[in-house]
C-alpha cells in the first residue's frame, strides 16, 4: 500500500508539474502585455488601467440557467452536440478557384473562419487551422469535417489577415505560422498583436485598432467596431486585449462581421455610424443562457441583421466544433426559422461552398437536416 501511495503521489506531482509547465512555457498562450503596450492601452477610452471593458452594460436577461447547470450539461452530455461522422463534409476548394475576380466572393471554412475575395485581394477572416480550437488537442472537440477546404499551404497569397479576438477558435497559432509568410498585413484590436509578435510576425506588418478606428488599403476601408464580449487565453489575466467586429466599405459593397458578441445597442449604432450592411457574417452558435451577455441566441443574431440594415446575412460560429450543449445543428434550424418570422434574407452556405455575394443564394437548402427540402426567399 505504501508503494502505491508512493507512486500515485508522484504521479500527481508529474502531471502538476507538467501542466504548469506547459501554461508557463507553451507558445499556445501566447505574451502579456508589457509595460509599453499598456501605455498604448491607456489612449482609449475602453481600457480602465488594467483591463479593457465593454461599451455598454448587457442587457437584462431571464436566464434559465445557471453557469453551474450548464457546467454540469456539459459533462453529462446532451443528445446531438456532435453530428454523426459523415454528416459535415467540406467542399474541396482548388487552388485554381481562387483565382482573383471583382468579386465579392466568400468561401467559409467552418466556425468564424472564411475568406472575403474582395476588390482583387484576399482577405482571410479569423483563420482557424487546427483540428480542435484549444491550447491542446485534449482540451477540445476535434473539427466536425476532419479536415478543411483547402490546405493552409495551397491558399494563394493573403493581403490581409482580420483577427476578431484573441480566443482560441479565433486566434490560432497554427493559422498564424501557417500565413506568417504568406499574408502581407494583420489587422487585429488592441492588444492583439503583443500575441502575434510573440509568435514571430514582424510589428511593421501589424495594425492594432480600437473601436471606431479605420484603416485603408487602396479604395477598402477597415473599422473595428464593438462588440460585447471579452479576451484572455489564460485561465488568469482576462481582457489584456480588446475584441471586436470588422466592417468593410468598397466603392459599391460593404461587409461586416460581427466577431463573438452578445445582443446590444452597438448593432444599431454600427448602422447609424457606417450605414446599412449588404452582407453581415453574424455569430450563431456555440450560445446558452447562462452566457447569453457575451453570445447570441439565434434569435437575437436575426435582430442584429436587423439593426444592422443588413441585406443578407449569414450565421456563423457553428458547424466546426462543440464549444456549448446544443444539438451541433440548432443554430442553423432556429436562426433560419426567425428569419423566415422577420421576413430577413439569409445564406446559410456548406463549408468549402463558393458564396458570390453580388448574387448569393435566392433559397436556402438545409445541408444540416436529414430532410433536404429548399426554403423560398418568401421564407427565409
Amino acid at each position: 500500500m505504501k508503494r502505491i501511495f508512493q507512486f500515485i503521489s508522484v504521479m500527481i506531482l508529474f502531471l502538476l508539474l507538467t501542466g504548469v509547465s506547459f501554461m508557463f512555457l507553451s507558445p499556445q498562450f501566447g505574451s502579456r502585455p508589457s509595460d509599453e503596450d499598456r501605455q498604448r492601452f491607456e489612449q482609449s477610452n475602453h481600457f480602465n488601467g488594467s483591463t479593457f471593458d465593454n461599451m455598454t452594460a448587457p442587457l437584462p436577461r431571464d436566464s434559465e440557467s445557471s453557469g453551474l447547470q450548464a457546467a454540469l450539461s456539459f459533462m453529462r452530455g446532451t443528445p446531438g452536440r456532435t453530428p454523426k461522422p459523415g454528416t459535415v463534409d467540406a467542399i474541396t476548394i482548388h487552388p485554381d478557384d481562387l483565382s482573383r475576380t471583382d468579386g465579392p466572393q466568400l468561401y467559409w471554412f467552418g466556425h468564424s473562419s472564411f475568406m472575403l475575395q474582395l476588390n482583387q485581394r484576399n482577405f482571410l477572416f479569423d483563420p482557424v487551422f487546427a483540428d480542435v480550437a484549444a491550447p491542446h488537442p485534449w482540451l477540445g472537440s476535434k473539427r466536425y469535417s476532419g479536415k478543411l477546404p483547402i490546405q493552409p499551404d495551397a491558399l494563394p497569397r493573403i493581403d490581409a489577415v482580420f483577427i476578431s479576438h484573441d480566443h482560441y477558435d479565433h486566434l490560432d497559432l497554427t493559422a498564424i505560422r501557417h500565413l506568417i509568410d504568406k499574408a502581407e498585413r494583420f489587422y487585429v484590436p488592441l492588444g492583439v498583436g503583443t500575441h502575434l509578435r510573440g509568435w514571430g510576425v514582424e510589428a511593421f506588418r501589424i495594425v492594432e485598432l480600437d473601436w471606431w478606428q479605420n484603416a485603408t488599403m487602396d479604395e477598402l476601408t477597415f473599422t473595428l467596431t464593438p462588440a460585447q464580449h471579452f479576451s484572455g487565453r489564460r485561465l488568469t489575466g482576462q481582457n489584456q486585449s480588446l475584441w471586436g467586429g470588422w466592417h468593410l466599405r468598397a466603392p459599391d459593397f460593404t461587409f461586416y462581421f460581427s466577431g463573438d458578441s452578445g445582443y446590444n445597442t452597438h448593432f444599431k449604432e454600427i448602422r447609424n455610424r457606417l450605414g446599412p450592411v449588404d452582407v453581415a457574417l453574424l455569430e450563431c452558435g456555440q450560445y446558452n443562457t447562462a452566457w447569453a451577455d457575451v453570445h447570441m441566441m439565434p434569435e437575437e443574431t436575426v435582430q442584429a441583421a436587423r439593426d444592422l440594415d443588413a441585406a443578407v446575412m449569414m450565421p456563423v460560429h457553428w458547424g466546426a466544433f462543440t464549444l456549448s450543449i446544443h444539438a451541433w445543428n440548432e443554430p442553423a434550424q432556429r436562426v433560419v426559422a426567425e428569419a423566415r418570422k422577420q421576413n430577413q434574407s439569409i445564406i446559410v452556405p456548406r463549408i468549402g461552398e463558393r458564396v458570390d455575394l453580388r448574387s448569393p443564394p435566392t433559397s436556402v437548402r438545409p445541408w444540416w437536416d436529414v430532410r433536404l427540402e429548399t426554403i423560398t426567399p418568401q421564407e427565409a
